[in-house]
C-alpha cells in the first residue's frame, strides 16, 4: 500500500502536477488531509489557482483581440538571421 502522508515538498509538486493530470486517489486524499493542516501549503495551491486564473482569462482575452505588438520585417529579418547564426555556431561546436 502506498503511503499517504506527505512532506510539503511533495504536496507542493503533485500540487503542481495535479493541474495537467488526474491524480491517483490516494495522492488526492493525502494532499486534501496535508492541506487542512498546512496552511502554507494551502496558500501555495490558492496562488497556483489564482494564477491560472488570471492566465486563462488573459488567454482568452488575446484571442479575442489582435495582438498589441506586431514585429516589424526588419526586426523578423534580424531575429532570423541571429538565429541562423547560433545554429552555424552550434553545429561547428558540436563537432569538436
Amino acid at each position: 500500500m502506498k503511503h499517504w502522508m506527505f512532506s510539503c515538498k511533495e504536496v507542493t509538486q503533485m500540487v503542481s502536477e495535479s493541474m495537467d493530470r488526474d491524480l491517483p486517489r490516494y495522492q488526492r486524499i493525502g494532499i486534501w488531509i496535508h492541506l487542512m493542516m498546512c496552511k502554507f501549503c494551502s496558500r501555495y495551491r490558492q496562488q497556483l489557482m489564482s494564477l491560472r486564473k488570471v492566465l486563462r482569462s488573459q488567454a482568452l482575452h488575446d484571442e479575442n483581440n489582435e495582438p498589441h505588438a506586431k514585429l516589424s520585417p526588419e526586426a523578423r529579418e534580424r531575429i532570423k538571421k541571429s538565429l541562423q547564426r547560433n545554429d552555424l555556431e552550434t553545429e561547428t561546436t558540436k563537432d569538436l
